[in-house]
């Protein structure tokens, strides 16, 4: 049990009854349970969110790239990996974002350099080392 400020202990029985005395009803009680219940999934959705729109995307993105890379002009090359870049500074990654930055300006001088910084950046990058979600099984089928 936890200690209050007065050395008392404080038990859900003895808290709700503090609750109460202060004028605050069951349907108040629980609707302040609720709320902060919806504050705490409103807080995992955005940070869901933050995460999906900047290193999920730049992931997939640098997949793109590398991928696709022989049909691309180094002009281009260049333009995505510096986005990409940036969506890992946004994300805090600033280590990753600086090798894939110096990826984009070495794609116009050796291709082997631009693959080396890219290997860097892949190996650095947090999404990559991130476990994904578990998948649930596969239903199979039973055929008598």
């Amino acid at each position: 049990m936890h200690k209050g400020p007065s050395g008392t202990e404080i038990t859900p029985h003895s808290f709700l009854k503090y609750i109460r005395k202060q004028g605050y009803g069951r349907g108040k009680v629980a609707s302040m349970a609720l709320e902060l219940s919806r504050q705490k999934m409103r807080t995992q959705a955005l940070d869901r969110f933050k995460f999906v729109r900047t290193c999920v995307l730049a992931r997939e993105l640098c997949l793109l790239v590398r991928t696709n890379r022989v049909t691309f002009n180094k002009e281009d090359v260049q333009e995505c990996c510096s986005f990409i870049s940036k969506l890992c500074r946004e994300a805090g990654c600033e280590e990753p974002s600086g090798i894939c930055a110096k990826a984009a300006e070495a794609v116009a001088e050796s291709e082997e350099a631009y693959l080396n910084f890219c290997d860097q950046s892949c190996q650095k990058c947090g999404e990559s080392r991130r476990p994904s979600r578990p998948r649930p099984p596969e239903r199979t089928v039973y055929v008598a």
